[in-house]
C-alpha cells in the first residue's frame, strides 16, 4: 500500500501572523491582488484588518463581498465571472469554507476554458492558473488545508465536491485574532466540523500513516479545547488551538477522507440548507454509534491520545467514551440533537435516503458499508 499527504506550501500561525500576508507579497512580487470574503467579515471589521495591511503593502487590490454560505455552483460562478475580468496575480480568501471554497475555485478557473459544471463532471482538469493565501474565519472548515471545493447542486438538492490537488491552497495564515469575536453559535458549528473532519478521517478505510498524525493531534485539540473557546470567548489559546485543530483536520482529509457523517450531511445543505457544520453535528454521533463494531479499535486509540486517564477501560469502553464525548460536546454548545426545527419530516425521509445513498465519493471510504436500510435508520434517529 502506497500512500501520501498534501499540504500548502507554506503556513504561518500565531496571533498577529496576519502580519505575514505583506511577506507573501514581497515573496511574491504581487502587484494586483483580488480578496474573496462576504459581508459579514466586512461588517466585523475583519476585512479592514487585511486590506491595512495590503495598503501597507502598496499592492493594488479588488474586493469581492459577494460570496454567500452554502453557494450553489451558479453562485460561485457567478463570482468567478467577475474575477475575470479583473488582473490579478495572487487571490486571498478570508473568511469561511464557503469564502475558502470559492477562492480556491477561482485560482483555478480564472482564464480557464473549462467551466465549474465542467469541474464538476471531470476535477482533473483544473490547473492553477493563480496563486493563493487562505485565511480562516471560523474554526473549523479545514478548507485552508484542503484540495477540495463544496458547491450546492439545486436540481440534485444536494452538494458535490471539486476535488483536485491544483487547490490546495500556496500559503494559509491561522491567526486567532481572526476568530476572536466569532460567534458562539459558529464557534460551535464549525468546531465539530472540524472534529467530524479528524475523527472520520481516523476512522476511514483510507486513514494512513501519513494522516493519522494529523487527525490524532486535530482530535488532541479540538476534544480538549471546544468547549472552553465555545463557554469563554475571551481564551484566545482556546481559539489558537481550534484553529490549529481545524487546520490538522484539513490536512488528514487530503491524505484520508471522510465518511458517512459528511456524506449524509450533504442533502440536509442541499435541500434544506442547513449549515454544513449543523448537519453534521446532527448526524455524528449517531453514524459513529452505527460504524462501532467495524473501527472499534482506532476510536479506542483516539480515545488513549485524547483522553489517557481511559487507558485501563477495555477497547469497548474507550469507543463507548469517545462517542459519548461526541454528543455531549453537541449538547453543551446547543447545537439541535434532531431536525424539526428546519422542517425536515418523515415525508423527505425517501429523498434523504436516496441522496445520501449517492453520496459515494464519501460513502466508500465508510469502515462500514451502509445499504438504504442502514441509512434510512440513521436518519430516522434525526428525523421526528
Amino acid at each position: 500500500m502506497s500512500y501520501q499527504v498534501k499540504i500548502p506550501s507554506c503556513a504561518f500561525g500565531g496571533v498577529g501572523s496576519i502580519e505575514k500576508v505583506k511577506e507573501v507579497i514581497k515573496k511574491e512580487k504581487s502587484q494586483k491582488v483580488v480578496v474573496f470574503s462576504d459581508e459579514g467579515i466586512k461588517a466585523t471589521g475583519l476585512l479592514g484588518i487585511l486590506t491595512a495591511r495590503l495598503d501597507e503593502a502598496g499592492v493594488q487590490y479588488h474586493v469581492f463581498t459577494d460570496c454567500k454560505p452554502e453557494p450553489t455552483y451558479g453562485q460561485v460562478e457567478a463570482v468567478v465571472d467577475m474575477v475575470q475580468g479583473q488582473e490579478c496575480d495572487l487571490i486571498i480568501g478570508l473568511g469561511g469554507g464557503s469564502v475558502m471554497d470559492a477562492a480556491k475555485l477561482a485560482s483555478v478557473l480564472k482564464g480557464a476554458s473549462y467551466t465549474i459544471k465542467d469541474l464538476m463532471n471531470d476535477p482533473t482538469l483544473a490547473e492553477k492558473k493563480v496563486k493563493t493565501v487562505m485565511i480562516p474565519t471560523t474554526c473549523g472548515t479545514g478548507s485552508e488545508a484542503t484540495c477540495n471545493a463544496i458547491v450546492a447542486v439545486p436540481e440534485e438538492k444536494s452538494k458535490k465536491g471539486i476535488v483536485n490537488d491544483n487547490m490546495i491552497p500556496d500559503y494559509v495564515i491561522l491567526d486567532a485574532q481572526m476568530i476572536a469575536k466569532l460567534p458562539k453559535s459558529i464557534v460551535a458549528a464549525t468546531g465539530v466540523d472540524a472534529l467530524a473532519h479528524v475523527v472520520e478521517c481516523y476512522t476511514s478505510k483510507k486513514a494512513t500513516p501519513f494522516s493519522d498524525p494529523y487527525a490524532v493531534e486535530g482530535a488532541k485539540l479540538i476534544f480538549r479545547n471546544i468547549r472552553e473557546a465555545y463557554n469563554n470567548p475571551d481564551n484566545m489559546e482556546a481559539k489558537n488551538n481550534m484553529l490549529l485543530g481545524a487546520y490538522y483536520g484539513g490536512i488528514a482529509i487530503t491524505g484520508s477522507g471522510t465518511t458517512a457523517v459528511h456524506a449524509l450531511s450533504y442533502p440536509l445543505g442541499g435541500k434544506f440548507h442547513i449549515a454544513h457544520g449543523v448537519s453534521n453535528a446532527i448526524l455524528f454521533a449517531h453514524v459513529m454509534e452505527f460504524n462501532k463494531d467495524a473501527c472499534q479499535d482506532r476510536l479506542a486509540a483516539l480515545c488513549d491520545a485524547v483522553y489517557p486517564t481511559y487507558a485501563e477501560k477495555s477497547v469497548e469502553e474507550k469507543a463507548d467514551y469517545i462517542i459519548s464525548q461526541i454528543a455531549d460536546i453537541v449538547k453543551v454548545t446547543n447545537i439541535p440533537t434532531d431536525l424539526t426545527q428546519y422542517g425536515v419530516t418523515m415525508n423527505d425521509l425517501d429523498f434523504l435516503v436516496t441522496a445520501g445513498s449517492q453520496q459515494q465519493r464519501l460513502l466508500v471510504n465508510n469502515m462500514k458499508e451502509l445499504s438504504l436500510d442502514d441509512i434510512r435508520n440513521i436518519y430516522l434517529k434525526v428525523v421526528k
